[in-house]
């Protein structure tokens, strides 16, 4: 038994995704990672607009917003059986990281920062190039 790691941002492409990984997960008996990774903005805090709450904590608005999606895609009983992995770093590399020694990465096409109108984005074309196992990218 191994793991498909699978990139989730809330976006319907990575929702989709998910839904995928889950399936092939049900076939092949193995786990499942949903990574959600989070990056503070390329301005330093000390320079951010005025008004951001000192206890603000990205990495548990991140986690939220990972179990959410994964209530709302795969029921609670179905998030339960999932594990979710928040990190902070840039999504892709992130995805590489967290995929050595899986069976399988599993990305949607598009996350939120994509264009419409590319066929992959940015993330998914970088991690089918780089990763160190096999890549699905679930396009819609």
């Amino acid at each position: 038994m191994g793991r498909i790691v699978v990139g989730v941002d809330g976006s319907d492409p990575s929702i989709k995704a998910l839904r995928w990984a889950v399936r092939q997960a049900e076939l092949t008996g193995d786990t499942v990672e949903a990574v959600n990774s989070w990056e503070y903005p390329a301005t330093s805090w000390g320079s951010m607009m005025p008004g951001v709450p000192e206890d603000f904590d990205p990495q548990a608005v991140a986690t939220s917003a990972l179990t959410e999606a994964l209530e709302e895609a795969l029921g609670v009983d179905g998030a339960a059986a999932v594990e979710k992995i928040v990190v902070i770093g840039n999504p892709a590399q992130s995805l590489l990281e967290r995929a050595k020694g899986a069976n399988l990465l599993v990305v949607g096409a598009r996350g939120y920062s994509g264009f419409k109108a590319t066929l992959l984005g940015s993330v998914s074309l970088h991690v089918a190039q780089h990763a160190s196992c096999p890549v699905t990218v679930v396009r819609d």
